[in-house]
């Protein structure tokens, strides 16, 4: 069975054609610059076994990049399927899925009015996810079209762990609550983490770590999440690229006095303009690696408040879990930046963490354990793999209308 995979950005469009019976990448591409007013989209294209293509055309909207897409996907020379037939269901990257979605579903159009009123959660992805839905279901009429939601995976957090401290009339009326982020990658990682460690998901208790620009934690007993650093937005929790993460909520008003911000200004300034760019002049931890190692004493500070933040995150969940038996490094940061395990794990060594310093060093992007046989606690490195999640989870529903529809 194939399943298409998308990701709709405010001008991107990522995709991946999976054979799902062995979860083998087709083809898989990028159209970016969409809708860009200066010169043409550029659209990087790669068949499987095949060298990567770039195309350059002008693209006003989803609709026209998908088009295009599947052009490539269909073409004879640069394709992998005679027909869009062959595509038995798209899987869709979707930011919010708010209170009302767990899991994965297959869209009717109640589900599709239900995530338009999601819109204003997530004011900068939403769009775009509808944009690229509404585009598959316009050019593939009769080929399910399923959303994976990055918040799914935390609707399991106890209230508890998802609560603030505001009049509850907020959470009443506008939903204002910390929902959490990265759920398909944490979900994903954590899977994975069980079989490659050779646990029973239902009595495990483990800290993803998934490390990017943008960074988030969680906190998973027994296969459900119970708790995660990323809030009401993806702006809560850790420092990361260019967001400040945890904050005294005061300064926000305190900046906005100083520097006669309004309330976009602010936010811009917080999510754009902070983390390690703020505080270094850098967004790439390789830079602020760089710089730190060069002896920058910005790039210092801020690699260090970094590594206390997610201590600091580690310690408050193996309270939380009761327990700890394993921690795992995930994403960009967390794959493949040996230096950061190294801090993060030295500063655990009381909670029984004994890094191997010979595994870890110069590990990158590969599934692997990096903690002495010995140490308590497992520690492993595991990518992640959100896109074939994705169609994982598409896969499995089609399989289940099939059977229902007899």
């Amino acid at each position: 069975m194939l399943i298409l995979v998308l990701n709709s950005g405010s001008s991107s469009l990522k995709y991946k054609l999976y054979q799902m019976q062995t979860e083998t990448v087709l083809a898989s591409g990028v159209v970016e610059r969409i809708g860009s007013g200066n010169g043409n989209s550029v659209i990087g294209h790669q068949k499987l076994n095949e060298e990567k293509l770039k195309i350059e055309a002008k693209i006003s909207n989803h609709s026209e990049a998908l088009k295009a897409v599947f052009q490539l996907l269909t073409d004879p020379q640069t394709g992998s399927i005679a027909s869009l037939d062959e595509i038995k269901a798209v899987g869709h990257r979707v930011l919010h899925g708010g209170e009302i979605y767990s899991s994965a579903i297959v869209i009717t159009e109640k589900d599709m009015e239900q995530i338009e009123s999601l819109r204003e959660l997530g004011p900068l992805h939403m769009p775009a996810n509808i944009m690229g839905i509404k585009a598959c279901q316009e050019l593939m009429p009769n080929t399910p079209q399923v959303a994976v939601f990055d918040t799914a995976f935390h609707q399991t957090m106890p209230r508890s762990s998802y609560l603030y401290a505001l009049p509850y009339v907020y959470y009443e009326k506008y939903r204002i609550r910390r929902y959490g982020f990265h759920g398909t990658s944490h979900r994903y990682v954590s899977q994975q983490a069980a079989k490659f460690l050779g646990k029973n998901p239902s009595k495990f208790k483990l800290i993803t770590l998934h490390l990017g620009n943008g960074s988030s934690a969680a906190a998973i007993k027994d296969g459900k999440c119970i708790d995660t650093s990323m809030g009401f937005t993806p702006l809560e929790g850790m420092v990361m690229g260019t967001r400040c993460g945890d904050i005294d909520p005061a300064i926000v008003a305190y900046l906005q006095n100083k520097l006669n911000l309004n309330p976009t200004e602010i936010d811009n300034l917080l999510n754009k303009k902070s983390g390690f760019l703020g505080m270094a002049g850098y967004s790439d931890l390789r830079d602020i690696q760089k710089a730190r190692l060069e002896g920058d004493e910005r790039a210092i500070d801020v690699y260090n408040v970094f590594i206390q933040r997610i201590v600091k995150y580690v310690g408050a969940y193996y309270a939380e879990l009761g327990g700890l038996d394993a921690i795992v490094f995930t994403a960009g940061i967390g794959e493949n930046d040996w230096m950061v395990r190294a801090d993060v794990c030295s500063k655990l060594a009381h909670m029984g963490v004994e890094l191997d310093e010979k595994k870890n060093e110069g590990l990158h992007g590969k599934e692997a354990l990096i903690s002495k046989s010995r140490s308590k606690v497992a520690v492993a490195v595991i990518p992640t793999n959100e896109e074939l999640l994705i169609a994982r989870d598409a896969y499995e529903l089609v399989k289940q209308k099939a059977v229902a529809n007899g």
